[in-house]
């Protein structure tokens, strides 16, 4: 039996997927770790409160326990990604599930607030192994005349999984305490690198892959741990508008950043094979994606961070009420997967991409224009368009990415499609920070709602724009 799923020589040369049963083993792997490495970012938010508690620390520090695996994820991911085609793509996603499994070992047993958030680091770095190299892997997997549904499949199970983790803690905290959340990952960590160990496809590695240079990786864990940094101390990560030192500190880290920023970028079109893909940004319909995707993931974070001000504070709804009608978004994500999968092979990526992003333009804007006291009914269903927008959108831009990349370098592309996600959502945060410092955090809501709409617009703009490609 164990023959059946051993990646073979025939798994390594094959260009076009891998056969049945084999891809369904294949994505279960991918789709288990994935689902873990999404869950991971935001299932402890709703036990800060009792590890501040447990450990007698200020929510300030606690924080930390959420913005270490986020930052190490954000830095590490193009790293990986490079080390992927280096070393092959299954053995950084094995290497990541191991990381990452003892990792939650080490936070269930973490003594101290610092170890944690040094254990919850050590979790990020497994994640941005497993993040890395999951489109790449998709690829693999699927022969390309069904590689969109792959792509759609591996869309739903993270947007799912985005929203599942305040479910998915309320559920563990309601019977056991905090260190439950990681206790509970060990069995799931080990079942999907069994299976992973037997199933996953192997690429074949050139004799001489590129290599990682230091300071490339220094430049890049710099340039985006300030971005990341920027936007904290901005306060949208904490719901808080942020005071004129915290903005000028910022500030100072937004410059800093984009001088390391240019300083990276002009050293990166030097090298043969850059740690940032600056040689696939020279592919039009690739860099079109990527403004694509970085601007309609900042208009998500714009909205999904504002909305719960104008729903709790401006609205005075409860907690469970707002989680209810939020809930619509990525509801409407999961649905309309199954369909986009089958589009995404009949008609062109930019054409896909340019409706749902005007729908979700669409949505937006009707958010933005609601009376102060709208029916329920009316926020539910433009949260719902929003999100069928938003799913038309990110299957069909995620197969460009993936697939206008050489194969050689689909795990840069990998890479990307992960950092054009967490940076689009930085961007976000920054943006809606500077919205709450200047307008207010009543007023601020509606404004970041517009400026969502228009960011939409613009994506929808890039999305088309690929049509002439």
């Amino acid at each position: 039996m164990q023959k059946k799923f051993e990646p073979t020589a025939a798994h390594a040369a094959a260009a076009d997927g891998l056969p049945v049963p084999e891809r369904y083993w294949a994505m279960a792997a991918i789709l288990m770790g994935i689902a873990l490495s999404v869950l991971d970012g935001t299932v402890v938010n709703l036990a800060l409160p009792d590890i501040t508690r447990h450990f007698g620390a200020t929510p300030a520090s606690a924080v930390w326990v959420v913005n270490a695996y986020q930052l190490a994820t954000l830095v590490l991911l193009l790293p990986c990604a490079q080390l992927g085609e280096r070393l092959g793509y299954r053995r950084v996603y094995l290497i990541g599930l191991v990381v990452f499994t003892v990792a939650s070992l080490a936070c269930v047993v973490a003594p101290t607030l610092l170890l944690l958030a040094g254990a919850r680091a050590l979790q990020g770095l497994g994640a941005a192994g497993m993040m890395a190299v999951n489109a790449a892997l998709v690829r693999l997997t699927y022969p390309s005349n069904v590689l969109g549904r792959g792509i759609a499949l591996n869309s739903v199970v993270v947007a799912a999984a985005s929203v599942a983790g305040p479910s998915a803690a309320a559920l563990v905290l309601s019977v056991a305490s905090w260190p439950w959340l990681f206790l509970v990952q060990l069995p799931l960590g080990v079942a999907v690198f069994v299976i992973g160990r037997r199933a996953l496809p192997a690429n074949a590695v050139p004799a001489s892959g590129p290599r990682l240079h230091p300071l490339d990786v220094a430049l890049n864990i710099a340039m985006f741990t300030l971005v990341f940094l920027a936007a904290d101390a901005l306060g949208a990560r904490s719901g808080g508008a942020p005071d004129a030192r915290m903005r000028s500190i910022a500030a100072v880290m937004l410059v800093a950043g984009a001088a390391i920023g240019w300083f990276y970028m002009r050293r990166q079109l030097r090298q043969a094979v850059p740690l940032f893909p600056v040689d696939l940004l020279r592919i039009p319909v690739f860099a079109l994606s990527m403004c694509t995707s970085v601007t309609a993931f900042a208009a998500q974070t714009l909205a999904f961070i504002a909305l719960p001000f104008l729903l709790l504070e401006g609205q005075g709804r409860s907690h469970f009420g707002a989680g209810l009608v939020l809930t619509a978004w990525p509801a409407a994500i999961v649905l309309i997967a199954p369909l986009v999968g089958r589009l995404i092979h009949r008609y062109p990526g930019g054409l896909l991409g340019g409706i749902g992003l005007g729908v979700l333009a669409l949505g937006l804007a009707w958010l933005a224009l609601l009376p102060q006291q709208p029916p329920t009914w009316e926020i539910v269903l433009a949260c719902a368009l929003c999100g069928v927008g938003f799913g038309l959108f990110q299957s069909p831009n995620n197969h460009t990415i993936v697939t206008s990349a050489p194969l050689r370098r689909a795990g840069a592309a990998s890479g990307m499609l992960g950092s054009a996600r967490l940076t689009g959502q930085s961007l976000g945060a920054v943006m809606l920070g500077l919205i709450f410092s200047a307008a207010g955090v009543a007023e601020g809501g509606t404004i970041a709602l517009g400026l969502a709409a228009a960011l939409a617009a613009a994506s929808a703009i890039f999305s088309s724009l690929r049509l002439r490609t």
